[in-house]
């Protein structure tokens, strides 16, 4: 692990996994926050996105919600917008509405530990509305103590408390709480890089395609293509032609097993999307758990070989 001003990149045997990012310098109409990018396989293959020209608030792997109503700093009740860009309003569609863009900031590092079990960072992040205002208290988790290179896979663990810090509850929602279908994103978002469009999307339970969205299920797993392979060859069938990612609920986190928000085209993203569709209320004082594993590997990973792994339970350390 190298720790910078700004930044860290973590490795295994000699290979990067990721870079985190947890003092960004983005533009205010992006939300700011914390994020992973680049997130590699262990053969190499870059997985994530950072700042696509269609959607600039996509950054990698990061903690969002698009509607987070409270009260701000100058005394107003509104819903602000922690997933960056256009905020959604009911029977307008999507508004340029810089004023309701908040931002989450690096406060303090708790924990930073490297040895041979593995790596353990741990940090504050405070998520502050447009006028200042701090609304949550996050302490944050990432872990990454299970890898093998045998079996081209290693994988990422999320904790996250989320506290409100502010004088007034706070009602946690989605783009679909407030009235567009099928757009419940928010929570841990993933977006993937341009070639993994039109991917192949499997879930617990036999659920697959288009029929995962907004659907409860305990993982779901994101299998996409690299540039630079031949994908219409036998090479397709090689670790380097493809990746797979699966994304894990863990039991005990915040509404187990989460809703998913997933999308394989225009481009691949996938969400724990644990409020897709129903509001939550979070009391002054009250706190929230989220518990995920991200499981990045290398090839095209069948349905078997997932919930062999999922099941297994990997080593249950983490946070």
């Amino acid at each position: 692990m190298h720790v910078h001003g700004s930044h860290l990149e973590v490795a295994y045997g000699g290979r990067a996994l990721f870079t985190y990012t947890y003092v960004p310098q983005n533009d205010a109409f992006e939300t700011p926050k914390p994020h992973l990018h680049p997130v590699r396989t262990l053969a190499g293959n870059c997985v994530t996105i950072y700042r696509p020209h269609d959607h600039l608030w996509h950054h990698g792997i990061a903690m969002t919600f698009a509607h987070l109503a409270g009260t701000t700093a100058g005394g107003r009740v509104e819903s602000q917008n922690f997933w960056g860009g256009n905020a959604y309003v009911h029977g307008q569609g999507y508004k340029r509405l810089p004023e309701l863009v908040g931002s989450q900031r690096h406060r303090a590092w708790e924990e930073m530990a490297c040895g041979a079990d593995g790596i353990r960072l741990r940090h504050r992040v405070a998520w502050v509305e447009y006028g200042g205002a701090e609304w949550l208290d996050e302490t944050r988790t990432l872990a990454v103590t299970d890898a093998s290179a045998d079996e081209g896979w290693w994988a990422l663990d999320f904790a996250s408390t989320l506290r409100n810090v502010s004088p007034a509850p706070l009602v946690f929602g989605s783009p679909t709480t407030a009235g567009r279908p099928s757009a419940g994103y928010g929570g841990l978002f993933w977006r993937g890089p341009r070639s993994f469009n039109k991917g192949t999307i499997l879930a617990a339970g036999g659920l697959e395609g288009s029929g995962v969205m907004g659907q409860q299920a305990a993982w779901l797993a994101y299998t996409g293509r690299h540039d630079g392979t031949d994908g219409q060859a036998a090479a397709i069938a090689t670790p380097a032609a493809q990746s797979t990612l699966v994304f894990v609920d863990r039991p005990g986190s915040f509404r187990y097993p989460t809703r998913w928000f997933v999308r394989d085209e225009p481009y691949g993203c996938a969400s724990f999307a644990v409020t897709f569709g129903e509001e939550h209320e979070l009391g002054v004082g009250g706190h929230i758990e989220l518990r995920h594993r991200i499981i990045v590997a290398d090839g095209a990973w069948t349905r078997d070989q997932i919930g062999r792994l999922v099941g297994s339970g990997l080593r249950d350390r983490a946070p």
